[in-house]
């Protein structure tokens, strides 16, 4: 058992909790459900207004879609994570009780005021949610030294002035296309998972299967993770063709490199070690359809759904499951359960990236089936789930 999944500090006392309060005892519970029932639900409402069944909201059509999915979605889980995993990297209290149920309510109403004609409000409390995360993590790190996760900070305040900039930019105010936020909001979420990737997925893959032998190599770590440095800095300079290729095309082999050291085909008998290696490998896929599609070769819609369906549906999915059962003292074995909803994100991911090659003409099918399968696969994490993160701990312990 790693740091990650070692009994939370942030647990307040060592007292039974009143009924109901075990949500907010530790940030990984309520936003854990919160992007379960948000991932299930959002997208069929994409689906239907992708299909014209309902008029739009604040931000038009595919910007909603991908802004929610990423600002809403995503970044719940990476906050609930960051909570939980921040008060064992500091030793120190992290938000919980009404703090946690602020932090919780801002994001909630940033979703619900998306979906109105506020693009004031909206921009003020969807901007105002990373930031509030940022301090939130930055007093315990700062007061700690945890020099090392300084960064969580700073790629937080990043997110925010991501989100602001689609705002802004659907309010006229400033120049820059919504849609460069997007990308550079997909640009920090890919560094944020393959940091944390590179330090657990080898973890929990030799604690999880014995023999695996996945390693990691000090020149491939850096050379990976400068090159989504190097992928971001081009996307803020807006480069495109021979020069955007290049930098995807060496971030794909050195993230291929990577996870070849970890062994992923040693993981087969271990779902929950192996969902982390399958989402993971969504990531050089990415890389190398945006190689691609500078060329023309590819669309890049497709590169960019097989980051957000593939790598970040996946990997989210596999390390709420993980954290979820490693912090309520449960066995780090994934059940018919867990396993049903990785294969139907990994098969949500798969038809929603080959499907415009397969079927061109039917392309509304093909995002329709995917969204189901998404959608089917995180209703499933919310009813299996919900008895998980809120009720105690089955070993008796605070947390």
């Amino acid at each position: 058992m790693t740091n990650v999944e070692a009994s939370d500090p942030s647990a307040g006392g060592t007292s039974a909790p009143r009924p109901g309060a075990v949500l907010w005892q530790t940030g990984f519970r309520p936003f854990y459900l919160l992007a379960g029932l948000f991932g299930a639900c959002s997208v069929l409402l994409w689906i239907a207004q992708h299909a014209g069944w309902i008029g739009r909201a604040w931000l038009p059509g595919a910007l909603w879609h991908a802004h929610e999915m990423l600002f809403g979605y995503t970044l719940a889980v990476m906050v609930g994570f960051l909570i939980t995993a921040g008060a064992n990297w500091t030793g120190r209290p992290m938000p919980t009780g009404r703090l946690l149920m602020a932090l919780a309510l801002l994001w909630l109403t940033g979703r619900v005021l998306v979906l109105t004609p506020y693009g004031w409000a909206a921009a003020v409390v969807c901007t105002a949610f990373p930031l509030a995360a940022a301090i939130a993590l930055a007093i315990p790190f700062l007061a700690a030294h945890n020099r090392r996760n300084y960064f969580f900070v700073a790629l937080l305040c990043v997110m925010a002035a991501a989100t602001a900039a689609i705002h802004l930019s659907q309010l006229q105010v400033i120049a820059p296309p919504a849609w460069l936020g997007i990308r550079i909001g997909l640009d920090v979420v890919l560094f944020i998972m393959a940091v944390m990737a590179g330090r657990v997925i080898p973890m929990f893959t030799n604690n999880g299967v014995p023999g695996a032998g996945a390693e990691r190599l000090d020149p491939i770590e850096k050379m990976a993770l400068g090159s989504l440095l190097a992928l971001l800095a081009a996307d803020l300079m807006h480069l495109q063709g021979e020069p955007m290729a290049v930098v995807a095309t060496v971030a794909c082999g050195m993230h291929f490199m990577r996870l070849w050291l970890w062994h992923p085909w040693k993981t087969v008998r271990a779902p929950l070690v192996w969902v982390l290696h399958l989402a993971y490998l969504w990531i050089p896929v990415h890389l190398g359809l945006r190689a691609a599609a500078e060329f023309g070769a590819a669309p890049a819609n497709i590169a960019t759904h097989a980051l957000t369906i593939g790598a970040i549906g996946m990997l989210t999915l596999g390390m709420m499951t993980r954290t979820a059962r490693g912090h309520t003292g449960r066995p780090l074995t994934a059940d018919g359960w867990e396993t049903a909803c990785y294969l139907l994100v990994m098969a949500a991911a798969i038809v929603r990236v080959a499907g415009p090659w397969i079927a061109p003409t039917r392309y509304v099918g093909t995002v329709g089936i995917s969204g189901l399968l998404w959608s089917a696969a995180f209703a499933l994490f919310s009813i299996r789930y919900w008895p998980v993160l809120t009720r105690a701990r089955v070993d008796g312990k605070p947390g």
